[in-house]
């Protein structure tokens, strides 16, 4: 169990999982927890992250910061996405190391594995094909995170994990139309096309491709739970083990908001990888589970974004 009087860092904390993970800390009563604005450490300079770590010596980190976003932010802004995720991943990494932080856990993202991935796809698919071009840039820096934890392990010792979460979602996700996910950007349209009495919904692609979606306070308790009880060099899925097609997902967001929308989809738009369901058995044999099922996740999501209106 990690010592709930210790220092923390959880970088990325205003983001959708950074903020639940300094939640989930507060509820297990770690009062030791470090944040710091972008404004205040931008984790893309070296120098400023090495004086940082020097500075507050954490004793564990989490690594949630990254700069995220849909197909339509990955397909506009490829060398954002490369350069400022490689440069955290580098820099944080690296700096724990430096300063001696007992352990850290690094987020990566289920895009990482192969395009034409067996499924649900295992851990150990990783590199065995090509990705996705839609967002390989993003895909390549995570998988140099992992990377980078392998090897600080294998050459230096240091306790250093990594976790491929599914799609994730819920309070605090990014509901901007020009960047957001699926999920909270189909959530939107729903809404606001409710909201103007529009009688049917444009959905991007085909709607066949298929999807799996991990409420983002699961995410949190998981990345609490292999802190305490993993501390293995092979990385870790983290999902639900169940997926869903785009076109099942935007009928359930059209329940949620009241129904009486047509789906329309535009298949003029690309639909990325035609699967992503997780292996999560490796998760599951270490004992952890999710709890929160979709249609309640979308419900509660959908009344958050509501009262931020």
């Amino acid at each position: 169990m990690m010592d709930a009087s210790a220092k923390i860092y959880v970088a990325g904390h205003r983001g959708l999982v950074g903020g639940a993970l300094v939640n989930a800390l507060k509820a297990r009563g770690h009062d030791q927890i470090i944040t710091r604005t972008r404004a205040e450490l931008d984790l893309r300079d070296g120098r400023s992250t090495a004086d940082f770590f020097a500075a507050e010596r954490p004793k564990y980190v989490i690594v949630a910061a990254a700069k995220v976003g849909g197909i339509h932010a990955n397909n506009e802004y490829p060398a954002q996405f490369i350069y400022d995720n490689l440069c955290i991943a580098a820099n944080a990494i690296h700096q724990a190391y430096e300063h001696g932080v007992e352990k850290l856990l690094f987020l990566g993202s289920s895009c990482i594995y192969p395009k034409f991935a067996p499924q649900p796809m295992p851990e150990d698919c990783l590199l065995t094909g090509v990705l996705e071009p839609t967002n390989e840039p993003y895909a390549i820096a995570k998988i140099a995170g992992i990377k980078l934890c392998e090897s600080y392990r294998r050459q230096y010792g240091c306790n250093f994990i990594s976790a491929m979460p599914t799609n994730l979602y819920g309070p605090g996700d990014n509901f901007d139309l020009a960047n957001s996910h699926v999920l909270p950007a189909l959530l939107r349209k729903a809404h606001e096309a409710k909201a103007r009495g529009d009688s049917s919904l444009p959905v991007w692609g085909s709607g066949r491709v298929k999807r799996e979606f991990l409420h983002v306070h699961d995410l949190a308790e998981a990345c609490l739970f292999l802190m305490d009880n993993y501390d293995g060099l092979e990385t870790v899925n983290v999902g639900t083990g169940v997926d869903l097609s785009i076109r099942e997902l935007a009928e359930t967001i059209v329940e949620t908001v009241g129904g009486g929308l047509e789906l329309q989809f535009d298949a003029s738009k690309p639909d990325g990888t035609p699967r992503k369901l997780l292996d999560v058995q490796r998760l599951a044999d270490l004992g952890w589970s999710s709890a929160i099922d979709l249609q309640s996740g979308i419900k509660s999501t959908y009344a958050w974004y509501r009262d931020q209106l």
